[in-house]
């Protein structure tokens, strides 16, 4: 076990950073559930906190409760320069030579405090590079990938995972942490923007429908209720659940250990982006200060 998203059987991390002191700190994330694509799409939820965001895919998601291509993470501007690269991962596979229609799900948060966003630099080689990097085992978090110039909570942040296991199954989740608050039990930092946002994504191997998906999807984003997130009017705060089992759905009356479970490891993957993280300075001189030591 790694406590990360890759301890779920078959789901694959990649990064790309792309960082050009001082005005470029970003990258992508790819989650890549093995086998993935429209012939052998896997069930799905999304649950939406709050849609200040631009989640390509989410509508075909939440109708058809199904996901069909990797997850990619990056940057606000460069989320529809992914959606384009994710088509073209997508049209190159094998196994698609018949298919006329694709959903690509991009995720993105906002890393305009400390980078660039306007200069879009992210671009297709370094999507398709993510998706062929990732892999199972340890997965790197902090400043790295789609949270190269992320801050959360008044901190420098980043990527963040962490897993849990449920008998004989695995949760796992995996956040890209850019949301505003005051972090709980921990001094307050200097100002930074209260705006931004977070996207969760979880995984597990037992077998759950997309409705079951979508009630867990929701407890992604309450869970950054624990760490003080604001839930700010400008954050994008969405939730993304998938299964990689196909089966019998568990029972209902099952699923409050699932429940708890995700309330945990999401919180615990907030807080490994903030203790993964370091000191960036980016555009402007502005300085995400890492998480220091509690006194």
């Amino acid at each position: 076990m790694h406590n990360a998203i890759t301890d779920v059987p078959g789901v694959l991390v990649g990064h790309t950073t792309v960082r050009r002191p001082p005005d470029i700190h970003t990258g992508v994330t790819a989650i890549v559930p093995a086998g993935i694509g429209p012939h052998r799409p896997v069930p799905a939820g999304l649950f939406v906190g709050n849609g200040f965001g631009k989640l390509v895919g989410a509508t075909q998601l939440a109708e058809l409760g199904q996901l069909e291509s990797p997850i990619v993470l990056t940057g606000t501007l460069s989320a529809f320069r992914a959606a384009d690269a994710l088509v073209t991962w997508m049209l190159a596979q094998p196994e698609n030579t018949d298919v006329t229609t694709f959903n690509p799900v991009v995720g993105e948060c906002n890393d305009g405090y400390l980078s660039d966003i306007r200069a879009r630099p992210v671009t297709e080689a370094h999507v398709l590079d993510a998706i062929a990097a990732a892999a199972p085992g340890p997965v790197e978090q902090g400043c790295v990938g789609a949270g190269t110039g992320t801050v959360a909570l008044g901190y420098k942040a980043g990527i963040g995972t962490a897993s849990r296991r449920l008998g004989g199954h695995t949760l796992g989740v995996l956040v890209q942490a850019n949301f505003g608050g005051t972090l709980r039990r921990w001094p307050s930092p200097d100002p930074t923007p209260e705006h931004g946002s977070c996207v969760i994504v979880a995984a597990t191997d037992l077998p759950l429908d997309a409705r079951q998906l979508g009630r867990l999807a929701r407890r992604l984003v309450f869970a950054l209720g624990r760490v003080g997130a604001a839930y700010a009017g400008g954050s994008g705060d969405y939730g993304i659940a998938f299964a990689t089992t196909r089966g019998e759905p568990v029972p209902d009356a099952e699923l409050s250990p699932l429940f708890e479970a995700a309330l945990d490891a999401t919180e615990d993957a907030v807080l490994n982006s903030l203790f993964a993280a370091t000191t960036t300075t980016g555009r402007l001189g502005r300085t995400g200060k890492a998480l220091a030591p509690r006194p």
